[in-house]
């Protein structure tokens, strides 16, 4: 065949109609000419494969192999990702190794940063050819190029289509036998070091590939999770591993089967905690840190001890509640541009997550005693009240209030709830008087705990909170209504406060409450119930209270609810039906019959 020339034909073909590839071999090329003849090439580049694919000729039996390279290394010179692309993948089909290897996937990694190139990418099936680099060469030997063929699997996995195809060819499997064979290496050795940058590109795949469901049951079945926490572990220093890891534990932690497989690490909170204290200004790796561990403390009580046992772990969450908090409360006095910028929302995510987790252990009965005790901790919530606002931090500000609530239930010797609940119960009536009805069902709850002491009690009299918790009577919100029927009952076992029920139609609306949720939640009609039996004893020696038509409707509605055919005449499952019954024998039916004959009296 001889030599094309700048000056021949413009259209001409890497392979003969015949597929002749020694003519192929033999010709030699001119650049100039052929960047203007990209599409011609890419045809012969795919004519070229198929032609080595059908003559079995690909990997290093073709003995024309060396020749052929060097044309295609000539050719790699024209600046066109498609034809990068084809030339990639006959190169690669050819089984190079070493420098040839490394240079070839630094092209594909370069073509692939390009998204507008993932259609190409998935034409050419590329794809096949990476896996089959990570699949056949050893990792020690070719650590670079692995480099630069995982970081092209990360941006390809950027793309919908193109990822579920990396799943299904196998994907996690191959990136997790890494994970563990790199995990292997000990930490004198000199491949330590040089694995860090290929573990940074395997990391940020997997995070892109965790999304998919099918991917977690794959991490799961191929033990990842350990592993995951043994490289964090390993590579404590490595902000950038470690940041990518802690995004996929976060969406791995978000789901039960995932989280109880990461609480079984026996050393994760160790791990966490240490990651939290060495990097506490990596604001991207402490937020989805503490997210992990707000999701591992939300599922039992095991898990909560466990944290809780660390040595150090409370003085963890305070020290970066009191750094966030002084940050935060710096950039809301602020009236600069400031309180628009992205750390200002960062910041108090952190704060968010933080509660969370404080919420959380508080339910635990040992440990929300203890925490209740914890001075730091509740100024700390105490602050987050003050200076912050429902409606601009609405996340925040509830949280924080739930996390209140849940200290507020114990009642335990030096308590700083019990010592600051009057300071608690000014801020508490600024969430009242909000339009936020989660944060008002907060704030409710808070009171609920808190009206078990006189001073409270009188607060609420005397700041005419009572207004509130018998307005809330009309929000037709089962929840709503039992937290504000659990504030007036405690009111009322005091006779002097009994009167307060004599405003806004309070003991209408009480039967109302009655009437509507008694059928489907008798712990609430118990308890409206109950606070009736503390307002029916009379005020003065004048008479009863109950007027004589509420005294009627609730003969009728008390009636009926202990008739056990009706009261228990709902469409709940069987395990429901039966605590259904249980709070009907247990709670209601003794309450209501002492109610109904005392008004039959």
């Amino acid at each position: 065949m001889e030599v094309i020339n700048c000056s021949d034909s413009p259209k001409w073909y890497l392979c003969s109609l015949a597929g002749d590839l020694e003519a192929i071999t033999a010709a030699s090329f001119c650049c100039c000419c052929l960047e203007d003849n990209v599409e011609s090439l890419c045809h012969a580049c795919d004519s070229l494969y198929q032609a080595l694919e059908e003559g079995s000729m690909l990997g290093k039996r073709f003995k024309r192999r060396t020749l052929l390279l060097k044309t295609l290394y000539k050719l790699c010179d024209i600046a066109s990702d498609p034809l990068g692309l084809k030339l990639s993948k006959i190169i690669l089909g050819l089984k190079v190794s070493g420098k040839n290897l490394l240079n070839v996937c630094k092209l594909v990694f370069k073509i692939s940063r390009n998204e507008k190139n993932d259609s190409l990418i998935q034409s050419d099936q590329i794809l096949d050819s990476l896996l089959d680099i990570l699949r056949s060469e050893d990792l020690q030997a070719n650590t670079e190029a692995f480099i630069y063929c995982i970081g092209a699997l990360k941006f390809i996995s950027g793309n919908t289509s193109l990822i579920h195809e990396m799943l299904n060819k196998g994907t996690v499997e191959i990136l997790v036998q890494f994970i563990t064979q790199i995990n292997e290496i000990n930490d004198n050795d000199a491949r330590f070091c040089s694995s860090g940058h290929l573990l940074v590109q395997l990391t940020a795949t997997l995070r892109n590939l965790v999304d998919l469901p099918q991917s977690r049951c794959k991490l799961l079945s191929y033990g990842a999770i350990p592993e995951l926490c043994l490289m964090m572990e390993k590579r404590v220093n490595d902000k950038d591993i470690c940041t990518n890891v802690a995004r996929i534990l976060s969406k791995l932690s978000s789901f039960n089967d995932c989280c109880s497989a990461l609480a079984d690490c026996s050393r994760c909170y160790i791990l966490f905690l240490a990651l939290l204290n060495k990097h506490p200004k990596k604001q991207d790796l402490v937020v989805r840190v503490i997210f992990i561990l707000g999701n591992l403390t939300a599922r039992n009580n095991q898990a909560r001890e466990q944290f809780f046992e660390v040595q150090g772990s409370i003085n963890t969450l305070i020290t970066l509640f009191q750094t966030h908090c002084d940050i935060d409360s710096k950039l809301c006095k602020d009236d600069s541009e400031l309180r628009s910028l992205k750390h200002f929302s960062e910041v108090e995510d952190v704060l968010i997550k933080l509660v969370r987790v404080i919420a959380n252990l508080s339910i635990h009965p040992s440990i929300g005693a203890s925490l209740t005790t914890n001075h730091q901790i509740v100024a700390l919530l105490i602050q987050v009240l003050e200076y912050k606002s429902v409606e601009k931090s609405e996340e925040l500000v509830i949280n924080t209030a739930a996390t209140i609530n849940n200290l507020s239930y114990y009642q335990v010797k030096d308590s700083v709830i019990l010592e600051k609940k009057l300071r608690i119960a000014e801020l508490l009536v600024k969430l009242l008087l909000s339009n936020n009805m989660d944060g008002i069902l907060e704030a409710v709850r808070v009171f609920g705990n808190l009206s078990q002491y006189h001073e409270i009690c009188d607060f609420i009299v005397q700041r005419k909170v009572y207004k509130f918790m018998i307005a809330l009577l009309d929000a037709k919100h089962q929840d709503v209504c039992f937290s504000a029927c659990g504030v007036l009952l405690n009111l009322t076992v005091d006779e002097s406060r009994r009167t307060v029920l004599d405003e806004e139609g309070a003991v209408k609306k009480l039967i109302d409450c009655l009437r509507d949720f008694g059928p489907t939640d008798w712990q609430l009609a118990c308890l409206i119930c109950k606070t009736l039996w503390n307002y029916s004893e009379n005020v003065t020696s004048a008479g009863p209270c109950l007027e004589e038509e509420d005294a009627n409707t609730l003969l009728i509605l008390l009636a009926s609810f202990l008739e056990e055919e009706f009261a228990l005449d709902c469409n709940f499952d069987s395990d429901l039906r039966d605590h259904h019954k249980l709070y009907w024998e247990s709670e209601f039916k003794p309450v209501a019959q002492k109610l109904l004959q005392r008004i039959q009296n």
